[in-house]
């Protein structure tokens, strides 16, 4: 028996030193006292933190129209930078009404006290505890913060990330939180189909499907929602305005938001089919710049 034991043990001890390889390490420390955010890479098999520079262009006071969600989220982060108990958080809703602007600007508020951004792509989750590992116990907060998180019908690997997240979130240590944006509050498509098979219980109550459930409990490892909506044309103009006047300010460009400038705005939005942030951004741009352009002839 203890040769047949033996006989196993060594030939685990193989295979395990042939996977070893395979498997991603953490490679190029980073100096976490100059570097504020890096991104997540793998190369064949090293996965390391690269170093990345985000601007500080944009402020918690540029976010307007979202007081509710950037006050909840400021909150839950003061939280987590002072050693309190803080939720990870899934920002969800419309495309480019500020909600990676504002774990960005985040970043520009915090970083000086200790914050710092790690951006992890959606197919780079499963190294989560990985990454999760190589922060425990230094003294720095980071946010590991991951852009777009949804999955098309037909995908599968959400139950692997859900299972990972599971596991990684509730060990992480104090010093990470998750936050993550995307289109949709439940991370996947919701078909019509799911409904069919809801079941009626004792007393009139509803039971979810399997495939119903699995949907909500992906969305479930997040303990803070936040949502965001499109924007009113009233919201989407006072946003033109705020950031024409901070393009207009570095150039002394004086100007007057007129009638005729607010139909171009809306002429603008209406032509990309977006009323939002970032459509008034990119407006305001072309408009600072156009007046610059004509003042100069």
């Amino acid at each position: 028996m203890s040769e047949l034991l033996s006989e196993f043990l060594q030939r685990a001890n193989q295979v395990l030193l042939q996977i070893e390889p395979l498997l991603p390490k953490p490679t190029e420390s980073v100096d976490w006292n100059k570097v504020y955010a890096a991104s997540w890479q793998r190369k064949g098999n090293n996965s390391f933190f690269r170093p990345i520079k985000i601007g500080a262009d944009i402020q918690l006071s540029d976010l307007l129209g979202v007081d509710r969600q950037r006050q909840q989220l400021l909150g839950n982060t003061q939280q987590f930078m002072r050693g309190f108990p803080a939720n990870h958080a899934l920002l969800w809703g419309a495309r480019g009404t500020g909600k990676s602007s504002l774990v960005r600007a985040l970043l520009a508020e915090y970083a000086e006290q200790g914050l710092r951004l790690i951006e992890v792509e959606r197919n780079e989750l499963a190294d989560l505890p990985l990454i999760v590992e190589s922060l425990a116990g230094l003294p720095q907060h980071f946010i590991v913060f991951c852009d777009d998180l949804s999955f098309e019908a037909g995908e599968g690997d959400y139950r692997i990330l859900k299972s990972v997240l599971d596991g990684s979130l509730e060990r992480a240590p104090d010093n990470v939180l998750l936050y993550a944006t995307s289109n949709r509050r439940h991370l996947l498509p919701e078909q019509h189909s799911d409904n069919q098979h809801w079941q009626h219980g004792d007393g009139g109550e509803l039971h979810p499907s399997e495939a119903v459930e699995d949907k909500i409990a992906l969305s479930d490892r997040f303990g803070l929602w936040l949502s965001f909506y499109p924007f009113s044309q009233e919201h989407y103009l006072d946003v033109v305005q705020h950031w024409i006047a901070e393009y207009a300010r570095p150039t002394q460009l004086s100007w007057q938001f007129s009638e005729d400038a607010a139909k171009e705005a809306i002429s603008w939005a209406l032509a990309r089919g977006n009323r939002n942030g970032r459509c008034a951004a990119q407006f305001a741009k072309q408009w600072v710049g156009l007046q610059l352009l004509e003042q100069s002839l």
